[in-house]
């Protein structure tokens, strides 16, 4: 009667430790996520094997990363990550989390390497005595006394590593050690399909938020289309474009505003390995300080006020492509270290996140500050900028290839001119020369401003545009034929400023205090349109003044 009863004992206990298991599995396979899928098995546990926390330590490539923690001291919050949950546990600043719980750990001499020899797990009833590998040090430092080690394997290939512990020194019992292995086993799968389905997230996510950047860089608004000109200068920097485009090298273009930096930029890109994803810009002059780090890396739900939803940050986005930093000069001093780690390691991570995330980004950087005298001016750091200034280019000014201007207001002409359904045949002899030479102080971007309010204002198929008018907020177009009334005002408008240009010189045209000058055209071109408006330059002689 004895014996039955022992047996039946145990068939029941053997019933209960299928049905355990059972439920844990179904519990732990229904989830995607693996804060939930520990939550799960620790629910499912709770009756039979106390716990204090379950933790995962996933491989990634030849070491260990902490990956997830479950704690019956804290609930869990979107957004959270190992460290941000230790933080609360073991209440430590979350900056100073690093020194509590490394990152990553070696794998060679680690208790994974131990177990995957052994194929056994490891027990520790009090690690203050017993500790003997890498983690076992932080984790006894963090407080846990006795432990339970298990590596979980999915088709003979370790995945991670998960951890039972408490925080007291109470051994664990053959049964619940005996369960414990059984639990492992069944996990093994649920974690590994919880660790794929976080790859192929963070992957839409960061495909999704390219889509939406290459959708940004279709619909906005481009100065520059197509790179423009055949002077010297132009070709001297495309022969260093395509020189630099077959690398990896990171690339510094520099220039005054206007010179079209990221047009050099895309060219980079479009003729390198990388072209086939995205090329993700930022403006670093344009983004708040406050949320620049966001901006860069990302950030994850609750990181800050205002982050109702995990962000991919650019170089997340940028990962295999390409990076262009415009205006990098402009970047505050603390950004520039975290910039500067990126460059050198690769890694960064998101705002109130912790786990480090791997870029493999190409960055181009461009400013118009002189990055050499921002360093000796301790404005800039001097190891980030030998980082950046790995290939310079420089972008040359407009006036520094005028023969380049003829070709270029051509081809803003057309492309302004059909936006605004015109037809505009030529433009005026005069007003080229006018142009070409201008100095334009905004360089290329000044150019297509001005015409293209030049087109505009042109009713005619002949762009013109009158002496002076460069720097005024609309610029002074020719005359129609259609309208008379219109030309006779613009034609007035032209007469009084170069009477006020002849005045100012005292009729003298040329020279570098001539009307020609002020005027900012050649003098020839002012000789012109004083015939033409029939206008008496020798009045404002002062011989003419002491007639009078």
């Amino acid at each position: 009667m004895m014996e039955n009863g022992i047996v039946m004992a145990e068939n029941q206990h053997s019933a209960d430790a299928y049905k355990l298991l059972l439920d844990i599995s179904r519990a732990a396979n229904s989830q995607l996520e693996l804060p939930a899928v520990l939550r799960s098995v620790a629910q499912c546990l709770d009756a039979r094997v106390r716990l204090d926390g379950i933790a995962v330590v996933s491989m990634d490539g030849d070491r260990l990363r902490p990956h997830w923690l479950y704690s019956a001291r804290t609930v869990v919050s979107p957004g959270d990550s190992f460290q941000t949950v230790a933080s609360r546990v073991l209440d430590v600043p979350l900056t100073k989390i690093d020194h509590r719980v490394p990152r990553f750990i070696p794998f060679h001499g680690s208790a994974a390497e131990h177990m995957i020899r052994s194929g056994r797990p490891i027990i520790r009833r009090n690690l203050e005595t017993e500790r003997g590998f890498p983690e076992e040090e932080f984790m006894c430092a963090n407080g846990v006394r006795t432990v339970m080690e298990a590596p979980l394997v999915v088709r003979d290939r370790l995945i991670a590593t998960i951890n039972f512990a408490r925080y007291s020194v109470r051994e664990f019992s053959p049964a619940e050690i005996a369960l414990l292995e059984d639990v492992s086993s069944v996990l093994a799968t649920a974690v590994s399909n919880a660790l794929a389905y976080e790859e192929v997230r963070d992957l839409k996510d960061r495909l999704q938020a390219e889509n939406v950047m290459l959708r940004e860089d279709i619909d906005q608004h481009a100065m520059f289309e197509e790179i423009v000109g055949c002077s010297a200068a132009l070709k001297q920097v495309l022969g260093l474009v395509e020189r630099v485009a077959a690398t990896a090298t990171t690339v510094l273009i520099t220039g005054e505003t206007g010179t079209g930096k990221e047009l050099l930029a895309r060219a980079i890109h479009r003729h390198s390995e990388r072209a086939g994803r995205a090329l993700v810009k930022v403006n670093c002059a344009a983004l708040p300080r406050e949320l620049i780090a966001s901006e860069l890396f990302g950030h994850e739900k609750g990181a800050f006020t205002g982050a109702l939803n995990q962000r991919i940050g650019r170089f997340e986005m940028a990962d295999q492509g390409t990076i262009f930093l415009d205006e990098v000069g402009e970047l505050p001093h603390e950004m520039q270290i975290a910039l500067l780690r990126v460059l050198q390691e690769s890694e960064f991570e998101r705002v109130g996140g912790a786990r480090t995330i791997s870029t493999d980004a190409r960055v181009i950087a461009a400013t118009n500050r002189d990055l050499k005298k921002e360093v000796a001016e301790s404005r800039f750091r001097s190891d980030l900028y030998y980082r950046l200034n790995v290939f310079p280019i420089k972008s040359p000014a407009l006036r520094e290839r005028r023969e380049d201007i003829p070709l270029l207001v051509e081809y803003f002409v057309a492309r302004f001119s059909e936006r605004a359904g015109k037809r505009i045949d030529r433009v005026d002899r005069a007003s080229l020369e006018l142009l070409t030479q201008y100095d334009w102080p905004g360089n290329i971007r000044e150019l297509a401003n001005v015409i293209e309010r030049a087109v505009i204002l042109t009713d005619s198929g002949v762009l013109r545009i009158a002496a002076g008018t460069f720097g005024d907020e609309l610029p002074v177009a020719a005359p129609s034929g259609n309208s008379h009334q219109e030309g006779s005002r613009l034609s007035t408008q032209e007469r009084e400023l170069i009477e006020k240009a002849l005045a100012s010189s005292k009729g003298r045209v040329s020279g570098s205090r001539g009307a020609a000058a002020r005027l900012g055209i050649p003098a020839s071109t002012l000789e012109s349109k004083i015939r033409r408006l029939g206008l008496d330059k020798y009045r404002f002689f002062p011989q003419a003044s002491k007639k009078h």
